[in-house]
């Protein structure tokens, strides 16, 4: 379901005036993170509960990268109390992202969806490196405890994206599936724009976008 509405999005935009790149992807210059990002690295491992050395990612994927912004559309696993952790270290003090209260929210509000959503197995533990740097997990849907050493791998990832993608000079438009757009007096969410768009709305789609880009 999220490539499918990734993929309306990016029809949706074949048809502006944005120089789009489509599945975009930036290899790592691990010589970036020297000194203060392996601090921000460890400070984050930790809040997490990780053990050993933290895994650094090769190669980031993104949706698509617009100009100088990387973009990209999160669902439903990626708020949740691990997520709100990372978003509460030293990365969002020194960096500055615009959606960064909004995610905090998000986090709070919307766990319950997450899981709902990440309940599955593979999301739940994870491939075997979850397990091996932040422990076994709990049963599932156990949030108690040690919780789900998968959803921790996916806020660990999902916070090196933010780091690694400010130190390699891009600015990271994070897509919230709940975000709300104004369209013709009422809010409608951006998931159901996108899993069932319409001509009339796509000018207001790439609109809401185009003001991102800032």
């Amino acid at each position: 379901m999220h490539s499918l509405k990734v993929s309306h999005l990016g029809t949706i935009l074949k048809d502006s005036e944005l120089p789009v790149d489509y599945d975009y992807r930036l290899d790592v210059n691990n010589s970036y993170l020297k000194g203060k990002g392996e601090e921000f690295l460890e400070e984050l491992f930790v809040q997490l509960g990780g053990n050993g050395t933290p895994p650094l990612l090769e190669k980031l994927k993104f949706d698509f990268k617009i100009h100088r912004f990387l973009v990209i559309y999160d669902d439903e696993v990626h708020f949740n109390r691990f997520r709100l952790n990372t978003l509460k270290t030293g990365i969002y003090v020194t960096f500055n992202f615009p959606w960064l209260e909004a995610y905090k929210r998000l986090c709070r509000g919307f766990e319950r969806e997450c899981l709902k959503a990440g309940a599955q197995e593979r999301v739940w533990y994870g491939p075997p490196i979850a397990e091996r740097i932040f422990g076994k997990s709990e049963a599932i849907g156990e949030l108690t405890g040690n919780g789900s050493a998968g959803w921790k791998l996916n806020a660990y990832n999902d916070a090196q994206y933010d780091l690694l993608s400010r130190l390699h000079g891009y600015k990271l438009i994070r897509i919230p599936m709940y975000e709300n757009l104004m369209i013709g007096g009422s809010l409608k969410k951006i998931d159901d724009l996108l899993l069932h768009p319409s001509e009339s709305h796509r000018d207001a789609i790439v609109a809401w976008l185009n003001r991102k880009l800032v």
